[in-house]
């Protein structure tokens, strides 16, 4: 389950220590306007740390280091699928022509520095995804969150100094040549780097820029020259000149997919919106919009904006998939199945099972089971030796129980399960089939599995009171039907009929009319209900009935989600 919080409420440092001494396996992603941050963890430790638009990246300060030309690093990050130092590291390792504790010891730097300038963000938010499989088997890096904690408060107790004498990055320093030839204590290496900068033409973003250090090491290196006496400022730098277009683009882009990725929607929205006022045709941009308004179920926004992106005349399959499932939820099923097929085209010799278990679902909603079994066949065959997704064991075991082949949809939702233990739907999908083989304890402590997974899903509190209710533990499926009504008091005239029939057990017979009568506000036809309530004395009346002749029951079978 995941983790969510706010930076005022709670520091890096406590957040850090609570994932270290629970072992947490995952990412953590911190999150303040127009910047973020990620942290990996592998039990506990933290194995990878990253900057969105970070200034100094892990190229660089190899090339700065002299052990990597400028042209060599260029024809590297062409095959490195991301502009992720983690993988670069892993490309240039695989070359050799590195020492490889050169590159270790550069990309340990990296890591820390960036979990270190993460220690400064007092405000923002942050949210921890858990993953069972950490991000790569054997990282490069790993360290125990407690020997950073240490560093990273003295370096926000030192910065709360620096500010003091730098308050902003927009400062001009110059140096006193004269006074730092005369100087009888050295200088420290960062300073010694800064020296010919300091000509009163640099602020201090320049300065770290020009430098390669670090926000802290510049800082912290001017602070300790202004003390001595060395620097004085000289001014503050005019509006600091816009980056052009391009890099702004990139910029906006890069903040956009990384908070789309950890479900920041409102943050991911406006920066691809700021992308698309710079460049009204970017297609990426087009592209995770569409993937923003999916994830609201904004189905005409989704479209639209797929749609879009559609007109590019090299859009990738993806977006031709995206669009034929947007366009099925707006009705148009002809329509979509037309984008799908474009979707199979473009993906050529590289088929996407996405798009064979897509076509699945849609034989599988005309009824076509045929071809709903040689669709999902595909899609399996396209996944290969890796395992097929979650959503691929759902219509698989929801084909095979359409089918009648009720043991052969348990075995494929357990073997789904055993792939994607975490998969909610899969878990009340295994306990429906339970259910219908007649295994109701077996499918209470399913769909009881399943609420551990997602536990505000009113469909699965119905189900699981459903199967209490057939196993007759009727306290426990009241407790169950009245959690439904709390999520969704329109859930079904089917909750309310239990319910009342549980008030009537206990003896609380106005109870039991006020449930009836609200399953008869949703289904005014029910006839069950009519007849219990028919059966039911006058109110101020009380007339000895027998109980059993007169509570009624809906065998109800609980629906895949």
């Amino acid at each position: 389950m995941a983790i969510r919080g706010n930076l005022s409420e709670a520091s890096l440092a406590d957040v850090l220590q609570l994932l270290a001494l629970g072992q947490k396996t995952g990412c953590l992603s911190i999150a303040r306007e127009g910047s973020f941050g990620t942290i990996h963890f592998a039990s506990g430790r933290i194995v990878h740390a990253s900057l969105v638009n970070r200034r100094d990246r892990l190229g660089d300060r190899l090339v700065r280091l002299g052990v990597l030309a400028a042209d060599d690093l260029t024809r590297v990050l062409a095959t490195v699928a991301s502009n992720d130092d983690r993988e670069l590291a892993h490309a240039l390792l695989a070359l050799g022509t590195i020492a490889r504790v050169t590159i270790l010891a550069e990309y340990h730097t990296q890591v820390e520095e960036a979990v270190y300038h993460l220690f400064g963000w007092t405000h923002g938010t942050f949210t921890f995804e858990p993953d069972d499989h950490p991000i790569e088997e054997t990282p490069l890096f790993s360290v125990g969150a407690d020997s950073l904690l240490l560093e990273g408060a003295r370096r926000v107790d030192e910065w709360a100094l620096i500010q003091k004498k730098i308050p902003s990055l927009d400062l001009i320093f110059e140096v006193d040549g004269l006074l730092v030839a005369q100087r009888e204590v050295p200088l420290s290496e960062a300073q010694e780097r800064l020296l010919p900068l300091l000509n009163g033409t640099h602020d201090v973003s320049s300065l770290i820029e020009r430098s390669g250090l670090g926000e802290f090491e510049v800082g912290k290196a001017i602070y300790g020259l202004l003390t001595a006496g060395y620097v004085q400022r000289v001014g503050r730098s005019a509006a600091r000149r816009q980056p052009p277009p391009e890099s702004r683009v990139a910029e906006y882009r890069n903040l956009g997919i990384a908070f789309y990725r950890t479900g920041l929607l409102f943050e991911a929205e406006r920066e691809f919106r700021r992308v698309l006022e710079l460049r009204d045709a970017d297609g990426i941009a087009r592209f995770h919009l569409g993937l923003v308004h999916t994830r609201r179920e904004e189905w005409r926004e989704a479209a639209e904006a797929f749609a879009r992106a559609a007109e590019q005349p090299e859009a990738p399959a993806a977006v031709f998939h995206n669009l034929a499932f947007c366009t099925a939820r707006l009705g148009d099923i002809g329509q979509a199945k037309r984008h799908l097929d474009e979707a199979t085209r473009r993906a050529g010799a590289q088929p996407d099972p996405r798009i064979a278990l897509t076509a699945a679902q849609f034989a599988l909603t005309d009824g076509d089971m045929a071809e709903a079994e040689v669709q999902l066949a595909r899609a399996r065959a396209q996944w290969g030796a890796r395992q097929p997704s979650a959503a691929w064991f759902h219509l698989a075991g929801l084909a095979a129980a359409i089918g009648g082949e009720s043991a052969r949809a348990q075995a494929l939702l357990e073997e789904g399960l055993t792939a994607h233990p975490h998969a909610a739907p899969l878990h009340n999908n295994l306990a429906v089939v339970q259910e219908r083989r007649g295994s109701y304890e077996a499918a209470a402590r399913t769909a009881e599995h399943a609420l551990l997974e997602d536990a505000n899903s009113a469909h699965l509190h119905k189900n699981l009171g459903d199967y209490l209710y057939r196993g007759q533990r009727y306290d426990e499926a009241f407790d169950a039907l009245t959690r439904v009504v709390r999520l969704a008091p329109n859930h079904g005239p089917d909750v309310y009929l239990k319910l009342g029939n549980v008030h009537y057990r206990r003896g609380a017979l106005d109870d039991a009319r006020a449930a009836w009568e609200q399953a008869l506000a949703l289904d005014p036809e029910n006839r069950i209900v009519h007849a219990n309530l028919a059966a039911l004395p006058p109110r101020a009346d009380v007339l000895d009935v027998d109980r059993d002749d007169i509570l009624g029951d809906v065998a109800q079978v609980g629906a895949a989600v």
